[in-house]
């Protein structure tokens, strides 16, 4: 039996060695020009018997939300009070969820991505933090929140949960990559941040050497 296995992280890199490649790595940063409004959002991992399982939520429908209704990883708008986009993504989890994360949980950053609604990209750079927890915690949702779920790493990794997330836009159909898992259908900005991470967390022979600026 491999470590991973034994530990359940199982099919992802083991929490210490995930936490060396993302902090190996160059993460993408969009510069403020480019993307004055900030936001940051959690991607909190835990191990599980059946593998990692990653922190999901589903968005309330809100007038005004350009993502009401969506699956999404905890987090929201960077506050003038908070010291970094790390303790953004901490603040919003525990307001959103009432997880309790510390900094120190903290594996590291994905690239920043640009924001896009409706098919617009707004000018919004969204900074993902990987953090891992050793048990599920309990949650408590507030109002930006209907429902919270952990996803399975292992069946997204083998390709089952994959299916398409239909798009309108102008009357014209997209047909954009998803994942649907118990009537979830998990697209967009959450997918790629999401595909990303396993890319990365699921290397296998992953040195974490040259992958510096």
């Amino acid at each position: 039996m491999t470590r991973q296995a034994e530990d359940g992280w199982a099919p992802l890199q083991p929490a210490d060695r995930l936490r060396t490649l993302l902090q190996e790595r160059y993460a993408t940063h969009i510069p403020s020009l480019v993307a004055p409004r900030r936001a940051a959002v959690a991607a909190v991992l835990r191990p599980d018997p059946a593998g990692a399982h990653v922190l999901l939520m589903r968005r309330a429908e809100r007038p005004g939300d350009r993502w009401s209704g969506q699956i999404s990883m905890p987090g929201g708008m960077a506050d003038p009070g908070d010291d970094d986009l790390l303790a953004t993504a901490v603040r919003e989890a525990r307001e959103e969820l009432g997880l309790a994360l510390q900094p120190s949980q903290a594996l590291g950053r994905l690239d920043d991505q640009i924001a896009m609604a409706k098919g617009r990209v707004l000018p919004l750079a969204i900074t993902p933090y990987v953090f891992a927890v050793d048990h599920a915690p309990m949650l408590s949702l507030n109002h930006e929140a209907t429902t919270a779920f952990w996803l399975p790493l292992a069946p997204l990794l083998r390709g089952e949960l994959d299916t398409v997330h239909r798009y309108t836009l102008g009357g014209l159909g997209h047909d954009l990559p998803a994942w649907r898992y118990e009537g979830h259908v998990i697209w967009g900005l959450t997918h790629r941040m999401l595909l990303k991470l396993v890319e990365i967390a699921a290397a296998e022979g992953a040195t974490g050497q040259g992958r510096g600026p």
